[in-house]
């Protein structure tokens, strides 16, 4: 199948995904040895046109040496979903709509903790107590920038009384998972890190190098890539009227956690996510870095850099890529409670029915299913953005078996 037959068939299924009312807008990219192969959209967005409401006083990091986001925009928490300030407005999608991504931006968040041990920023193996005392206590001294990234850290769940507005204030996350009680020794057991990922991760990050992930995202990635109004864990102010409203699924939401179970624990009630969730332009605007927002276009630039050279910029070593992408951990997942399969800060997931060899395939999907991956040895990275959120994997299961038709891995073709 050539590269244009792929786009016609991708163009296609988008289409019909939409037509079908499964989708209501989605944005799929392609792209292969560093080149964009398919920039796809489909359906409509709803956006929020003039945000408004209070901003919080409580800052989204904390601390004197990174207060706001790169474009000098403050990083603080907004309060509210914006919807009573701003009128609501809907228009075909574009490449250039930001998408809230959910737990995609996880593998963003990785990718950049693997750009600074590159650099000689981080190492693998720092103590995280090292940079950050108050964390070195009932046992968590020993975590290391490995455990975090590798989701066995040991502190998996916040507050079971943790509200939105807790989780957009970074100094009172930071300063609670700091006291907190491993649920057990660190890197003796895998578990989800939903929501704590991304506080071991950022707060670490900005005591080892006096810069926040966001910061370093948009120096060290995004803006050589020239692709900085299109990656975000936290959106700047000017960029929310560009963000796609997240709509609520067709079906029934999804089963509740057993009260009580290590995922009730690890997600609490009270920031469980929905499309109501991710609209509120507090959640949108915070750096939680668990979570983000972006084009499939962008982050799938993010991932090519990754696999090798995108004009110029090659984020990582090959062997960091390999090392990277090589899988670390098969078992239990100790807190979801199902078998997982995981890489060093990435899944191994290969959405579609193509296998790929072990060691070849990461990326990250978003609790509203959206995903952005690479593979190796096929050379591609493959992102879809959509707004319906949840719903299941229809759209990036049909979209994974036409790219991996295209380009299949070197374990699907045998």
């Amino acid at each position: 199948m050539s590269a244009d037959e792929m786009r016609e068939r991708l163009q296609a299924a988008a289409d019909d995904l939409v037509a079908s009312g499964a989708e209501a807008g989605l944005q799929v990219a392609v792209t292969r040895h560093g080149r964009m192969v398919a920039d796809v959209t489909a359906g409509r967005a709803a956006t929020h046109h003039g945000h408004g409401g209070p901003t919080s006083t409580r800052h989204g990091h904390g601390g004197p040496a990174d207060t706001r986001h790169g474009d000098g925009s403050p990083a603080g928490a907004r309060r509210g979903d914006g919807s009573s300030a701003s009128a609501r407005r809907e228009s075909p999608v574009e490449s250039s709509t930001l998408f809230y991504a959910a737990s995609t931006a996880k593998g963003v968040a990785s990718a950049v903790a693997h750009v600074l041990v590159e650099r000689g920023e981080l190492a693998y193996d720092l103590r995280v107590a090292e940079v950050w005392p108050e964390f070195g206590v009932h046992g968590k001294d020993g975590v290391t920038l490995r455990h975090i990234l590798l989701h066995t850290a040991g502190v998996p769940a916040p507050p079971y009384d943790t509200t939105v507005e807790d989780l957009c204030d970074w100094e009172h996350m930071c300063a609670v998972l700091a006291k907190a009680e491993p649920w057990w020794k660190p890197g003796t057991r895998f578990g989800y890190h939903a929501q704590t990922f991304g506080f071991l991760l950022g707060e670490t990050v900005r005591r080892a190098t006096g810069r926040t992930l966001s910061w370093w995202l948009r120096e060290a990635v995004t803006r050589p890539l020239g692709v900085e109004d299109e990656v975000h864990f936290g959106v700047p102010e000017p960029l929310l009227d560009r963000v796609a409203l997240q709509e609520p699924p067709i079906g029934p939401p999804p089963a509740e956690p057993e009260p009580g179970s290590p995922a009730d624990r690890a997600i609490p009630p009270g920031i469980r996510s929905d499309a109501a969730y991710a609209n509120r332009a507090d959640v949108l605007s915070a750096d939680v870095y668990a979570a983000g927002t972006m084009t499939a276009r962008g982050v799938a630039r993010v991932y090519a850099a990754l696999l090798g050279d995108v004009e110029g910029v090659r984020l990582v070593s090959p062997a960091r890529l390999g090392a990277m992408a090589a899988v670390q951990y098969e078992g239990m997942d100790e807190v979801m409670g199902f078998p997982t399969t995981w890489a060093f800060g990435f899944s191994t997931y290969r959405p579609g029915d193509g296998a790929a060899r072990s060691g070849s395939t990461f990326g990250m999907v978003g609790m509203n299913d959206s995903a952005a991956y690479a593979d190796i040895d096929s050379g591609v990275a493959v992102a879809v953005m959509r707004n319906r959120f949840g719903g299941g994997l229809e759209a990036l299961s049909r979209i994974g078996r036409i790219v991996n038709d295209a380009f299949p891995s070197r374990g699907h073709s045998g």
